[in-house]
């Protein structure tokens, strides 16, 4: 069968067309992107307008993928810009060509949907050639993902709900923990900056309802308001729609709002009197399974493994400090669980107060890399501190806490104080402690939550009572061992 690559529409306008300045401008977003909330990630909505108004939003979604997760497809939804059809067209007849490369399609599942579902599915070129929603997404995929993966390129043409919950149902055996789902939607059209917020509002309540009616509802509401120069309150409704028809009714779904934005924020690019409103939406698994207990039960540093840790980041920490920079590091010379990924903080202390404490919560990286890129950050990036000079190094005492997974609560009694440290997460907003916390302080339970919603999160002394609750337990150990 002849294959016919589907070539860039987009590229040098709504990102550059350069790889390079791409990768540049990746690293940029993802750099300011808001930080990952799960593991468990089964899909994510994100925009797709030109990356000078959306792509730190869009990083945000990506962000919450395990970028070293072996997934066997990834499935990307669209709603069609350019014409109307019945069904959805799946691009069954190449690859995608980017300007890093291509991106691998399968082929295969996309013509055995067709085949399958003929009702549904159809393998038309024809709706993919223009469709900027679609492409926009594939450099960030591919700066996230750092494992062979392939894509199933899906154009929405319908406008009918009833198709998007047949389209739903053909493809529900595939929303599993094997693949990853790509939905691809901008909020609020053209209406004036404020006017966008209040659109945007309702319109991701009613999508983190998991209820397909609600949005339906809400989608009408919104046109029914008649908000000046108000287009479409979520152009990409269709795909979000058929997700929802996908994770309805499931308990164990939960959506995320990570990170909001629109274009009235491009100071330099955006017309605040006629906007385009972003969200980043994640859909993940809640924490309730026994096996990410039992990964944490099993996991276990030995006594050299814990003192390499620590002289990794005592060397660290003074090649900074005396030079700069830091050395490259070879991943053979750790041991397997080194390499593994988990959570970490390092902290910090100097004559027994505390000199800096900085961590990451979920491990997206190799355990030597996290000690390590912590050990810099805790030195020269706490912003409570002034960066440690020369002359204190001799002073300086390190503790390595490594994390467990996260765990959702819904009591406040399953936190054990000594044992859990806590994350405290609202909107945008979050805190942690660490389990050593409570010890130190001497806090109960109620002090403890609250000092962390307060003086971490930036919520009230109370606003633990409506935020979501993790807890975790640590590895703690340090120099003066």
């Amino acid at each position: 069968m002849e294959t016919i690559d589907r070539k860039p529409a987009v590229a040098g306008q709504f990102y550059p067309a350069n790889a390079e300045k791409l990768h540049q401008d990746l690293t940029g977003f993802f750099s300011n992107a808001a930080p990952k909330k799960s593991q468990h990630v089964r899909a994510i909505i994100t925009p797709h307008a030109g990356y000078v108004f959306s792509g730190k939003v869009a990083a945000s979604a990506f962000n919450q993928i395990d970028g070293r997760k072996k997934y066997k497809h990834v499935f990307i939804l669209v709603s069609s810009h350019q014409e109307q059809f019945d069904g959805a067209s799946v691009y069954c007849d190449g690859d995608f060509v980017m300007p890093y490369g291509k991106e691998m399609v399968d082929k295969d599942l996309g013509r055995q949907l067709v085949e399958d579902f003929p009702d549904i599915f159809q393998s038309n070129r024809r709706p993919h050639l223009n469709e900027h929603s679609l492409e926009v997404q594939l450099p960030f995929l591919h700066y996230t993902l750092k494992k062979d993966y392939c894509i199933v390129p899906i154009v929405l043409g319908t406008s009918k709900p009833s198709v998007c919950k047949d389209i739903a149902n053909a493809l529900k055996p595939y929303f599993n923990s094997d693949n990853l789902f790509i939905i691809s939607s901008d909020f609020s059209h053209y209406a004036e900056y404020t006017d966008a917020k209040n659109v945007d509002f309702h319109t991701k309540n009613a999508i983190l309802s998991n209820d397909p009616n609600t949005l339906l509802a809400t989608l009408e509401s919104n046109a029914q308001h008649h908000v000046p120069h108000l287009v479409t309150s979520l152009c990409g409704w269709t795909s979000v729609l058929t997700l929802m028809y996908m994770t309805a009714n499931n308990e164990a779904m939960e959506y995320d709002a990570l990170d909001y934005s629109n274009s009235g924020d491009a100071h330099l690019y955006g017309d605040p009197d006629r906007v385009v409103g972003y969200w980043a939406i994640a859909v993940s698994e809640e924490r309730t399974s026994s096996d990410d207990k039992k990964e944490n039960e099993h996991f276990e540093l030995n006594e050299t493994e814990k003192a390499t840790l620590i002289q990794l980041a005592r060397k660290t920490i003074e090649e900074k400090v005396r030079n700069g920079k830091v050395s490259a590091l070879d991943p053979a010379a750790f041991s397997e669980n080194l390499r593994s990924n988990w959570g970490a903080f390092v902290t910090l202390h100097s004559h027994g107060k505390l000199r800096g404490c900085i961590g990451r919560m979920i491990g997206d990286v190799p355990l030597f890399k996290m000690i390590q890129d912590m050990a810099v950050s805790s030195a020269v990036h706490d912003p409570r501190f002034m960066p440690v000079s020369l002359e204190e190094l001799p002073d300086i005492n390190i503790e390595l806490s490594i994390l467990s997974p996260l765990e959702k609560i819904i009591d406040i009694k399953d936190i054990q104080l000594g044992k859990h440290g806590i994350y405290i997460t609202k909107g945008q907003r979050s805190g942690v402690f660490l389990p050593q916390v409570a010890t130190e302080t001497g806090w109960g339970l109620e002090e403890f939550l609250g000092h962390c919603a307060r003086d971490k999160a930036g919520l009230d002394w109370e606003g633990w009572k409506t935020a979501g609750i993790y807890i975790f337990t640590a590895t703690i150990f340090s120099e003066s061992e």
